[in-house]
């Protein structure tokens, strides 16, 4: 299971990534940069897929995204390239804060990847800006109730049913220059609605929910596989996650 699979892009080899990536391309729309060309490919299950081509017209890499329902306020602090392509970027953040422009008035800090990270241009920091976040699974557990939940944690951490620790940035290399945070997070919440979709391009199913968290809501998604029972609103996730997001506001600009 990979980013690729929560959202119904389930390869199994790279040739089928070069035919799932070609795909995509001839539906998608192009987004040009400094540094090279986005083209976004997105479908109605709200699946994407950003396929990322430098000024030589070569392939980078593709990147998957959700564009979901959920809405949430941060406070960015600062800018982070990505050594893996010179397209990728994120932004590390806090989440809601209570005072505009004050970026420890937040709950806590917490890095996302941005699919069109380079098209957003020289964005003033620190800035108070409305979001939409998803939260790809890497490792999810779901229990019925709020009971389930609690018995399930007999004899380890005691985790509240609304938590997020921004795992990414608990980084242990010994290297500082390589100590780059990472958008992961370690998220437990409730669901408010839950809907298993279908990935056009492929055909293949995955799980969304909308979950509300600390610090807000969330898009969260899940390849099938996760789940021995389909996820009921009502019901508690807990898991590790790989984080992707959009601003929604036409960011302040330096």
């Amino acid at each position: 299971m990979s980013h690729l699979s929560d959202i119904g892009f389930d390869i199994d080899s790279e040739e089928e990534f070069y035919i799932l990536a070609k795909k995509a391309y001839a539906k998608a729309s192009s987004i040009k940069t400094y540094k090279g060309t986005y083209f976004q490919y997105s479908d109605s299950s709200g699946a994407e897929l950003w396929i990322q081509s430098n000024l030589n017209h070569e392939l980078l890499g593709v990147k998957p995204h959700y564009k979901g329902i959920s809405k949430r306020n941060v406070c960015l602090t600062g800018s982070l390239d990505r050594m893996e392509s010179e397209l990728d970027g994120a932004f590390h953040s806090w989440a809601d804060p209570t005072e505009p422009g004050n970026p420890e008035s937040g709950a806590y800090p917490f890095v996302f990847d941005v699919p069109n990270h380079k098209s957003l241009g020289s964005i003033k920091f620190p800035q108070s800006i409305a979001i939409q976040l998803s939260a790809f699974a890497q490792d999810i557990d779901y229990y019925e109730n709020e009971t389930a939940f609690e018995q399930g944690q007999e004899g380890g951490v005691k985790w509240s049913t609304q938590s997020f620790v921004p795992s990414g940035l608990f980084n242990s290399n010994e290297n500082p220059e390589l100590n780059t945070p990472e958008a992961l997070g370690i998220i437990t919440g409730t669901i408010k609605q839950s809907e298993k979709k279908l990935n056009d391009l492929t055909g293949q199913e995955f799980q969304w929910m909308l979950v509300d968290t600390l610090g807000g809501e969330i898009d969260v998604l899940a390849d099938w596989g996760f789940f021995s029972t389909e996820p009921k609103v009502g019901g508690i996730v807990h898991g590790q996650f790989w984080l992707s997001g959009q601003l929604l506001n036409i960011p302040g600009l330096v």
